[in-house]
């Protein structure tokens, strides 16, 4: 049994914080239409307020920015297929599988497989008509995603935008529990092509991403039982199976202290976090992830 132990420095510039993972900010501007698109919080982590509660998972585009980074080739055999959204029935499943979508979209998206890209949009929009928030997914904002689909960065904003308005629809009307199981669904799939991805490539950022998944995790547990769902608790008894093995990854935080710069005025974060995660650990990880996705993907109520 391997222990393995990652160390990354934060060292990141703090006035870059909200574009972290893209590699030309200028193209956003392209979008048509879009004064106001820019990259500003795309890849940060999601939250959602739930009985004044807030819950904070890594967005999805974090993950598959990951993946596309590691240089493993794109492959559209890890994905949901883009046909199967006609068998979710229940707004459970719909929901879980928009959540699952919207995951698979960033992925393509940030491979810039533009066919595919049309059919998972098509997909997802299916999904947030059948749940009532088409709203977020309304002709004009389908318009702009499709005369922008060459352009990956443009189109990661716009999905985001998308989905942050589906998010926003759903706490307006009271319907946090399904914007639950949206976020928890993107998050199971990002978790999963990460795990692909680094079972084809190990290396170090992908596997100090899943083992710092562990907060996250907490998250989307607390998320799924605040709403007390009947159908979510096969849903959380595998889910749950997950903090066996993230109890004993051990991750130490060290605060250093930040540094300015003051002639460009920018400010640097030199923390750093040490995570410890074994082969064993990050095998039944895998296990339990391609199992619970398995349910949710295949599932027809």
């Amino acid at each position: 049994m391997n222990n393995h132990i990652i160390s990354f420095k934060l060292s990141f510039v703090i006035i870059l914080l909200s574009v972290p993972f893209f590699n030309s900010c200028n193209e956003s501007k392209t979008v048509e239409n879009s004064d106001e698109l820019i990259f500003e919080d795309t890849v940060k982590a999601v939250t959602l307020n739930v009985g004044g509660e807030l819950f904070s998972i890594p967005s999805p585009i974090q993950s598959a920015s990951l993946v596309k980074n590691s240089g493993v080739p794109y492959n559209k055999q890890i994905l949901n297929s883009g046909n199967k959204y006609g068998q979710y029935a229940s707004d459970f499943t719909k929901a879980l599988n928009l959540g699952v979508y919207g995951a698979d979209l960033a992925y393509i998206s940030m491979h810039s497989q533009t066919q595919d890209a049309l059919s998972y949009l098509a997909a997802t929009k299916s999904l947030a008509d059948k749940l009532g928030v088409s709203s977020a997914f309304n002709q004009t904002t389908i318009s702009r995603i499709r005369n922008n689909i060459s352009n990956k960065d443009s189109m990661l904003v716009l999905i985001s935008l998308a989905y942050r308005a589906s998010d926003e629809f759903l706490k307006t009307n009271k319907r946090t529990e399904m914007s639950s199981l949206i976020l928890a669904g993107g998050w199971l799939e990002s978790m999963y092509f990460s795990l692909k991805t680094y079972k084809q490539k190990p290396i170090k950022e992908l596997r100090f991403h899943i083992a710092e998944q562990k907060q996250a995790l907490t998250s989307v547990i607390k998320l799924l039982t605040s709403h007390n769902m009947p159908e979510a608790n096969d849903l959380l008894n595998d889910i749950e199976k997950l903090t066996l093995i993230y109890d004993n990854v051990i991750t130490n935080y060290k605060y250093v202290e930040p540094t300015t710069d003051e002639a460009i005025k920018t400010t640097y974060i030199n923390s750093t976090t040490e995570v410890i995660i074994n082969d064993a650990q990050l095998d039944k990880i895998s296990e339990i992830i391609f199992e619970i996705r398995e349910k949710i993907i295949n599932t027809k109520a």
